[in-house]
């Protein structure tokens, strides 16, 4: 699902792809990508290769992600999304420079 106009949401990236493990959902906020973080301790890349994929609604992450297996989110607006939606516990999310970064892997 595609985002057209203000009142769609937050822009964000979904990338879904089946691996051994079940289905993976690479989600970011749209500004991100492409972008490296560094908080002293760790460096990160949202790279194209990984997190590119199509522009969605928040309404389309959250349905991919309640499908998903493993998820990987960088981003205020994709991780909140998937802390209000009960994906990621707020506690387990990483501070980067100037944004965030969760996973989770449902069994």
């Amino acid at each position: 699902m595609t985002t057209s106009g203000p009142e769609a949401g937050p822009s964000m990236v979904l990338a879904e792809r089946e691996t051994e493990r079940g289905l993976l959902v690479a989600a970011c906020d749209r500004d991100v990508l492409g972008e490296t973080y560094d908080n002293g301790d760790l460096e990160f890349t949202v790279n194209e290769e990984f997190y590119g994929g199509e522009v969605a609604s928040p309404e389309a992450v959250r349905e991919s992600l309640a499908a998903a297996n493993v998820g990987n989110l960088v981003g205020e607006a994709v991780v909140d999304l998937a802390i209000d939606a009960g994906f990621v516990d707020e506690a387990n999310v990483l501070d980067l420079e100037d944004t965030v970064h969760a996973q989770f892997v449902r069994l």
